[in-house]
């Protein structure tokens, strides 16, 4: 049988109330772990799962590090991290410049920003106990950062067929230690529609291809053209025409989606692949998130 994966859940504006019913049902069928994005406020959705679940680990994937200051995270992260038990993993990024910006947040250098963050979240007195830190990865420099100072990694839309490189700068102990947690956010969509299925990823996708730091991660993986096609997309401003540039050979490669066979065989091909944790980004063509869950539970029957 297929490991069931971990889920990514959003706390839908309007609908927050039955998305921890949701987060209920979630650990009731007995899948092992939900993660938490931004959107919505994670770390809010993180400190409701400590109180409305009992058994199922969850945590950020992730908190941008520049969005709170790092007493108020630290305190927060101790917080849930004691009234759930235990279960909270505290995740973190560097996030994206585009999305700082708006925010007034000047960035500096990721790797350094996120050593000093860590760090200074370890230095705040009168804490008590903080969780496994995990940090948002792509390129291989923060992947062995988080060998040195976290335990764990969260990739996001990593390519299957480039994982076994990302992950080789690992040490083989760190590999082989159930407790680092290897995880990875993949989009997916349950449909035998698969024109549907891939235009809907697609969509979802797209917005990542116009970000700088995902298209170097994507040329690394071996996506130079069709990272060269969206960039001239962007260039001319064809903001429509990005997602025409992601290839089927790619978004195999990053997403999951077709019948229940292929999304189920999928998720093993990522195990496969050294990502003990996939979380699985649940989207549908025919509703928003409380339909594609719906989908998705369907294929475990």
């Amino acid at each position: 049988m297929t490991q069931l994966p971990a889920l990514s859940l959003v706390a839908v504006h309007g609908r927050r109330g039955a998305t921890l019913q949701l987060a209920r049902d979630i650990e009731a069928r007995g899948f092992p772990a939900i993660y938490c994005p931004s959107p919505g406020d994670g770390i809010s959705l993180c400190a409701a799962l400590a109180h409305v679940t009992e058994r199922v680990r969850f945590g950020t994937s992730i908190a941008p590090i520049y969005t709170r200051n790092v007493q108020d995270f630290a305190q927060a992260a101790s917080f849930i991290h004691e009234v759930s038990g235990g279960r909270f993993d505290f995740g973190v990024g560097v996030s994206h410049a585009p999305s700082m910006q708006p925010l007034g947040v000047v960035t500096g250098k990721p790797l350094g920003d996120m050593r000093r963050f860590v760090e200074n979240l370890a230095s705040v007195p009168r804490v008590g106990e903080l969780p496994r830190i995990v940090l948002a990865t792509l390129r291989k420099r923060m992947i062995r950062l988080a060998e040195e100072i976290a335990g764990g990694i969260v990739f996001a839309n990593a390519a299957r067929s480039h994982m076994a490189d990302s992950l080789a700068v690992l040490g083989a102990d760190t590999r082989a230690d159930p407790e680092f947690l290897i995880a990875n956010m993949i989009p997916t969509v349950v449909d035998d529609d698969m024109v549907a299925a891939k235009a809907r990823n697609r969509r979802t996708l797209a917005r990542y291809a116009a970000l700088p730091n995902y298209r170097a991660y994507w040329k690394e993986a071996g996506y130079a053209h069709e990272m060269a096609a969206v960039e001239a997309a962007l260039a001319a401003k064809d903001f429509d025409g990005v997602a025409r540039c992601l290839s089927d050979r790619w978004l195999a490669d990053t997403t999951l989606f077709g019948s229940a066979a292929q999304v189920r065989a999928g998720i093993e091909a990522w195990i496969d692949a050294g990502v003990r944790t996939p979380i699985i980004v649940p989207s549908s063509t025919r509703g928003g998130q409380f339909q594609a869950f719906e989908e998705f539970f369907s294929i475990w029957k």
